[in-house]
This record gives structure tokens, C-alpha cells and sequence, in this order.
């Protein structure tokens, strides 16, 4: 895992090369100061030997090495948060590219929240990783390897009982990581769930408050709290345990250095400079070791968040395009279903054996109940999901062998829940088109009979409309992304729902919108108001996943079918009208 992140921050190595370099120097000029002062304990021992200039020396090299050690630690923090920083950046901008490359059967079953925690949190982690954790074990190794060089140098006897408690916390270090790595884990994936409830309430405040369940939410977000602090608790009682016992094995060896170089000394075999020689070498050994047993649960709870990113970036989309895709051109809008058979999972069918064909210009209506597979139809032409069997066309063009983005350059979409950024109307309306001019963008809003209610608003199209367009009502959103579409200009233009919830006088500017609108593309319209689809060229019934009657308003009326029917509980008077 560590070894692909690196890979991933291969543009930022400059940097982590400088800190590594830096932290090499820094642990070599450790090194220095306790050899500084074993040899001028030597010479305080027989004062004859001391001379002024000898010990302006020795206090020239300590502050020189100290001095130095700064400049050394400055540059590997700032080199090391210049990559890590870097490195997460681009590591979020990756994930962000491959949820927007994923097809929508991997958000079926996913929480905003949870995506959110794996895109942000677990990528910010992986920052103490880079910038922290690997650069400090680094340099603890280093001075670990350098001390026990120098304490071998001074007396090989003593450093060997010295490194008595070493195996012991490597042992320890082993069981620690084995036990704890899945705890972490554990814990990134309760705070994700954490997130993503928290985004839900959040985004649900007022369906929360409006039927008062302000209690209910409070106690259900308690409980998964309590369950946040029940895993880190229990994680973290690992690490009570873990780290007083590396400390005390360490402190084990301060003392087997007191008793043993004590008798080393009192037999005459060392000196009193190399005992407090030893002594100092011997606290920059141990440090690294406790610092490394720290290092460990940093590690673990990075290499959790790491893992859990990669399981993203290696996340395959359904929907893939073909390695000989064409850009499909911008055509006129002529489509076809070919016996397109489609399920959202393999043993309920969605679509039958569905086949129709749309003349470029025409208007087509899809209508039926709720789960017949009218949105179905028109997730498969913009190819958020493929077909089982059949296939689907665009002027005779087969979007599966169309690049994804040309295939919706061709297609538009005005869906029945509005989604408005957080803006002004402006910029909202120009969102469906790159560059626009401002004269294109007021006369997308006049096609779609946006542009008086705009103009009457405070600051007309620089209104501030507020987070999914919050100050606006429903038949607002509605006409500013039929707007937004309209700008986009595409062959095939998709209505989906446009008139549900609004009121009559909203849907009688909509149904004009919209017939501004026949002609100049290509109209694919659901709706359950029938009232929006009776100037359709055609309508198509769909009933148990199948096309049950095809026609126009009136020929459909005759029929005496199920479009009758509808008609008859939605609209009582159609059938007088048709037949006066």
C-alpha cells in the first residue's frame, strides 16, 4: 500500500529526497554532541589537559552542531509538508476523477457522506504519513543504526547487554501492529458512517423538523457516537498498553547500563567519560524506540485511511468505453431502441424487449406508472447504465462504440429534481455551456419564459438563488434548467417530470417553454401530468417493463386503452375535448 501511494507522489520524490537528506544530516549531527562531551568529560577528568582554547573549541563544535541540527530539522518539516500537501491534493483530485467516472450503479448504494469521508478525511491521513510518520522513522532508524555503532566503538561488552530489551519491543511492535491494524480500520469505516449520517440530517433539516423528529434524530446520532467512541476507546486501550511497556523495556536498559558499566568501572576496564559518554548515547538510542513505537499507530491508522482510498481509485466503472470509441458528432437527434431488455439486478427486468424509434425534431412522451421504466429508458440513452441484450442508436450511431462525452454533448437533460448551485441565476443558466455570451444566456431564459420572473427579481440574473437553488420555488428551478439546456444546445433534449410539482399557472409557462421548444430538438418527455404530453408526435405506453400502446393523444383516446384509462383519472374532460 505504502509502496503505491509513493508511486502516486512521484512528482513530489524532489521534495521528500531533500527531506530525507536533511534528516539523515540532522541524525548524523546528534551523533556529534555526545562524542563532544564524552571526550571533554576526559579531559575535565585530568584538568592539566584543559586549556581555554580546547574547550571554546568544543563549545564552537556544540553550538555549531545544534545550529546546524536546526537548520536541517527547518528544512526536512518544510520540504516534507511541501510533498505531503502536494500529494494529498492530488490524491483527492484523483479521487474526484474516478467518482466521476464511476457509472450511477455505484451510488445506488452508497451514502454522500461515507464517498465524502474516503474523498477528504482518510486522503488528509495519508498527509501525517508522508509528511510525519515515514520521514521520522526514517531518521529514527538512522540514529539508531548510528548509536549503536558509536556505543560498540566505546565498549562492544556493554552496548551488547545494552541491546538486551531489543528483540523484546520488536516482538511487542509485531503484536501491537498485528492486533490493532483491523481496529483502525474499524474506526475509519465507523466515522465514515458518522459522516454520512451526519450529511443526511444535515440535508434533510427541514423534512426533520417539519414532522418533529428532533428527539428521534438526536438519539439515533447518540448511539452512533457512542459506537465512534466505543472503537477508538477500544483501540486506544491497546495503545495504554502498548507504549508503557516500550518505555518501560526501555528504561530496563538504562538500568542494565548503570549496573554493568558500574562494575565495568569499579574493575577499572572503563572509564568515568565513557560511562557518561554511553549514558548520552544511550537516551538518543531509546528515544527512537519509544518514538517508532508511537510511529506504529500513526502508521496503522494511515495505512487504514490508505487502504481505504485505494479500494476507490481501483474501483472499476461499470460503464466503460470501448478501446476503439469514436467521438460520435453532433447529429440530428434521431434515435432508436433496438429489443433492449434491462434489469437492475439479473432477476428482475426492468425493460422487456423494449423497441421504438424517434425522428430527429420529433416529441415523444413516455408515460405509465411509477417503476415501469420511463427514467430506465433515459439513463440507458445517456449510457449511465448499458443494456443486457438490444442495443440503442443515436442517428444510427451505436453509443457503445461513442465516447462518453460525445455521446452527451447530443443529450440534455432537465430532470424533475432540480439540482441549482449554490449561485447566481447567471451562472446557473450559463453552467450548460462553455463561454456563453450574455445575449445567448438571456435568450436561453426567454425559450424557457425564465427571463421575466428573473428580471424581476432584486439584482435580476445576479441573484444569489442559495445552496440547490433554496430561494427559488419549485417552477423556478424548473424553467432556469430548462434554460441551462437549452443553452447547451444539444440534437436530444430530455424532459423528465417537468410539470409534477408545480401549480397550474407554473405548468401553463412550462408546456410554453416547452413548445417554444418542438422543432429545434429532439423532446423525450415523462410525465404523469398528461397535460404535458398531448401536442407529443407520439406516446408511448409502458406497462410491466413492455411498450403496451403507441400513438398520439387522440389516436390513444380511441384506443380506449390504458392511456384512456390514465386519462380518465387524471384528466375527466380529455375525451369531451377530443371529441368535440
Amino acid at each position: 500500500m505504502i509502496k503505491r501511494l509513493l508511486m502516486i507522489a512521484k512528482p513530489w520524490w524532489g521534495s521528500l529526497l531533500v527531506t530525507v537528506l536533511a534528516l539523515i544530516g540532522s541524525s548524523l549531527l546528534n551523533l556529534v554532541t555526545p562524542e563532544a562531551v564524552r571526550r571533554l568529560t576526559a579531559l575535565l577528568v585530568a584538568p592539566e589537559k584543559l586549556t581555554t582554547g580546547i574547550l571554546l573549541t568544543y563549545v564552537g563544535i556544540m553550538v555549531g552542531a545544534y545550529l546546524l541540527r536546526g537548520v536541517f530539522r527547518f528544512l526536512a518539516m518544510w520540504q516534507s509538508h511541501v510533498g505531503a500537501w502536494n500529494f494529498v491534493g492530488h490524491l483527492t483530485s484523483l479521487c474526484y476523477d474516478k467518482l466521476q467516472s464511476l457509472s450511477m450503479r455505484y451510488y445506488s448504494d452508497k451514502q454522500t457522506g461515507e464517498i465524502m469521508s474516503r474523498m477528504i478525511n482518510d486522503t488528509r491521513q495519508l498527509e501525517v504519513l508522508i509528511a510525519h510518520s515515514l520521514p521520522d522513522m526514517a531518521m529514527n532508524v538512522i540514529v539508531i543504526l548510528g548509536v549503536a555503532v558509536m556505543i560498540f566503538t566505546i565498549n562492544p561488552a556493554l552496548a551488547a547487554f545494552t541491546l538486551l530489551p531489543v528483540p523484546f519491543i520488536i516482538l511487542l511492535s509485531r503484536i501491537f501492529i498485528t492486533k490493532v491494524a483491523p481496529l483502525f480500520k474499524i474506526n475509519q469505516e465507523v466515522l465514515a458512517g458518522l459522516n454520512a449520517r451526519t450529511q443526511d440530517n444535515l440535508s434533510g433539516m427541514k423534512e426533520i423538523q417539519a414532522f418533529g423528529k428532533e428527539r428521534t434524530e438526536s438519539l439515533s446520532m447518540k448511539e452512533y457516537c457512542k459506537n465512534y467512541i466505543y472503537v477508538n476507546v477500544r483501540a486506544n486501550f491497546y495503545n495504554a498498553m502498548y507504549h508503557p511497556t516500550v518505555e518501560f523495556l526501555t528504561s530496563i536498559g538504562t538500568v542494565i547500563v548503570m549496573g554493568v558499566g558500574g562494575v565495568l568501572a569499579m574493575g577499572g576496564t572503563m572509564s568515568t567519560a565513557d560511562i557518561v559518554g554511553f549514558f548520552m548515547y544511550l537516551s538518543l538510542f531509546y528515544s527512537p524506540l519509544s518514538a517508532l513505537a508511537r510511529l506504529a499507530e500513526d502508521i496503522q491508522v494511515a495505512g487504514a485511511c490508505g487502504n481505504r482510498v485505494l479500494e476507490l481509485l481501483d474501483t472499476e466503472s461499470e460503464i466503460q468505453e470501448a478501446e476503439d470509441a469514436v467521438d460520435m458528432p453532433k447529429g440530428n437527434g434521431g434515435i432508436a431502441f433496438e429489443n433492449v431488455t434491462f434489469g437492475y439486478s439479473d432477476v428482475i427486468k426492468v425493460l422487456d424487449d423494449i423497441s421504438f424509434r424517434v425522428e430527429p425534431g420529433q416529441m415523444i412522451a413516455l408515460v405509465g406508472a411509477t417503476g415501469v421504466g420511463k427514467t430506465t429508458i433515459v439513463s440507458l440513452l445517456e449510457r449511465f447504465y448499458d443494456p443486457q441484450n438490444g442495443r440503442i442508436t443515436i442517428d444510427g450511431f451505436d453509443t457503445r462504440k461513442a465516447t462518453l462525452q460525445s455521446l452527451r454533448d447530443n443529450i440534455s437533460i432537465v430532470l424533475q429534481d432540480v439540482f441549482l448551485f449554490n449561485g447566481t441565476v447567471y451562472d446557473n443558466i450559463a453552467y450548460g455551456c462553455d463561454s456563453p455570451t450574455e445575449e445567448a444566456v438571456y435568450e436561453a431564459a426567454k425559450i424557457a419564459c425564465a427571463d421575466d420572473f428573473i428580471r424581476a427579481m432584486p439584482d435580476g440574473y445576479n441573484t444569489m438563488i442559495g445552496e440547490r437553488g433554496v430561494r427559488l420555488s419549485g417552477g423556478q428551478k424548473q424553467r432556469l434548467a430548462i434554460a441551462r439546456a437549452v443553452l447547451r444546445n444539444t440534437p436530444i433534449l430530455v424532459l423528465d417530470e417537468a410539470t409534477s410539482a408545480v401549480d397550474n399557472e407554473t405548468e401553463a409557462q412550462i408546456q410554453k417553454a416547452i413548445e417554444n421548444l418542438t422543432g429545434r430538438h429532439t423532446l423525450i418527455a415523462i410525465a404523469h401530468r398528461l397535460s404535458t404530453v398531448r401536442k407529443a408526435d407520439k406516446i408511448i405506453v409502458l406497462q410491466d417493463g413492455r411498450i403496451a400502446e403507441t400513438g398520439t393523444h387522440e389516436e390513444l383516446l380511441r384506443l380506449g386503452g390504458i392511456y384512456a384509462g390514465m386519462c380518465g383519472i387524471h384528466d375527466t374532460d380529455a375525451r369531451i375535448k377530443t371529441e368535440e
